[in-house]
């Protein structure tokens, strides 16, 4: 796909925003294509298509808890994405939960639990400063449920987080985990009994399928005793009108009773599809041709003295192909305008959904400006916001090439046009050249 420059003529387009959308994969595209004729009502219907879209949508279900690792007893709920999936297991905690998240989690794993009490832990600089603190956070805690959200790997840093060792830690105070995979299960395996969690939550907008369907999977208790998430057909088992005049409802005990509504067929079917091509084409492979990447990327940049990367973990850290930095002298949307519009390359700037931890990463108070319209920095001063390139499968050589010639150009020789703000984004001002 080809894309027109501000400087004129177009260029092919280089996609390097993954961490907030992943391209759809072609087989994913043509799986759904050839189901698109075939759409019917799910559960609904006695017809030919409601019974063949039935069975897909189930055997969908059964591809994902196969990806995920499901055990015997498990749940898989088909939601609208990792942000909906968090939100349906916080409606679901028993009365009394207590709950332990991280500040440096995405807003998705960071807000739903507001109406609980919860315990905000600050940034780890370490893996084990990680479960150290959450060790300290859950000793002598009161007796009741607990629950620990954390994320697989972080969307600003794409350092992997000691997901194993977290889940052990709570587990022997009595807590259990919820996985935020929504970063992680693009670029490795996500197993829920390897990683000792007890759910796992992800969207498949992430996960090379398109916009629509995420999924919590994981222990059935606490969802089956909960209200459903929405009342409605399809949660119900069975309505009844009382003498009173009131209703009375027997829900569903399966996934059914928190998806309410005629279910979003199409995207779950997608995101299966795309969960049986990322194990076919086989994780390890996969990763090693992310890690070639990301140490091009890391030396490229490493080569320009006025780019600082961020991290919490430090240089040697595991990560995937997630990467933010800021640049000495820039606010970090005039760069991320210029790259797209003088380059053709797009990648995210701002403080992409997770303000504390990018806060606490820019040394900045909780009352600087958001995500984006920030000034350009002063040189030696540090960005309000930063500057975020993603990558992973099908991504080319060519593209993280183009990124790192066109960051050094940038630093080097300053914008070729001239930007403003609209809307608060930093724009190229057509008037300028």
């Amino acid at each position: 796909m080809s894309v027109p420059l501000v400087t004129g003529g177009e260029v092919t387009y280089a996609a390097l925003d993954y961490a907030a959308s992943a391209p759809a994969l072609q087989r994913v595209w043509d799986d759904v294509a050839a189901y698109a004729p075939y759409y019917g009502s799910v559960h609904r219907g006695a017809g030919y298509l409601s019974q063949l879209s039935t069975e897909l949508f189930e055997q969908s279900r059964a591809a994902v808890a196969e990806f995920v690792g499901c055990g015997e007893g498990d749940q898989v709920v088909f939601t609208r994405a990792t942000t909906d999936s968090l939100n349906l297991l916080s409606a679901a905690l028993p009365t009394g939960t207590r709950v332990y998240v991280f500040e440096s989690e995405h807003h998705a794993s960071l807000l739903p639990w507001r109406g609980h009490d919860v315990t905000y832990l600050d940034a780890p600089r370490s893996p084990e400063q990680a479960v150290a603190t959450l060790e300290s956070a859950l000793h002598g805690a009161p007796r009741g449920p607990k629950l620990v959200c954390v994320t697989g790997a972080s969307n600003v840093t794409g350092e992997v987080w000691p997901v194993r060792e977290l889940a052990r830690a709570a587990h022997r105070h009595g807590a259990r985990i919820v996985l935020d995979a929504a970063q992680l299960a693009p670029h490795r395996p996500v197993r829920i009994g390897e990683l000792e969690v007890d759910w796992v939550a992800f969207s498949g907008h992430k996960l090379y399928a398109p916009f629509g369907a995420g999924v919590l999977a994981g222990r059935a208790d606490w969802l089956r005793e909960a209200e459903p998430y929405l009342a409605g057909g399809g949660a119900s088992r069975k309505v009844a009108r009382r003498d009173d005049g009131g209703v009375d409802v027997e829900w569903h005990t399966n996934a059914a009773r928190h998806e309410a509504g005629s279910p979003n067929v199409i995207g779950a079917y997608a995101l299966a599809s795309a969960c049986r091509a990322l194990t076919e084409a086989g994780f390890a492979r996969l990763v090693a041709r992310e890690e070639e990447l990301l140490e091009k990327l890391r030396a490229g940049l490493a080569a320009v003295p006025e780019v600082s990367v961020l991290a919490l973990f430090g240089d040697e850290a595991d990560r995937v192909g997630v990467l933010s930095f800021v640049v000495d002298g820039w606010n970090s949307s005039h760069f991320a305008a210029a790259l797209s519009a003088e380059y053709g390359i797009g990648v995210r700037d701002g403080l992409f959904c997770a303000h504390p931890l990018l806060r606490t990463l820019l040394g900045q108070e909780d009352d600087a400006p958001g995500e984006c319209g920030a000034p350009d920095a002063e040189p030696g001063e540090r960005s309000l916001n930063a500057v975020r390139v993603s990558f992973g499968a099908g991504t080319p050589d060519e593209h993280v090439e183009r990124f790192v010639a066109a960051v050094t150009e940038l630093v080097r020789d300053g914008a070729r046009w001239g930007y403003r703000t609209e809307e608060g984004r930093c724009v190229p001002d057509r008037e300028a050249g």
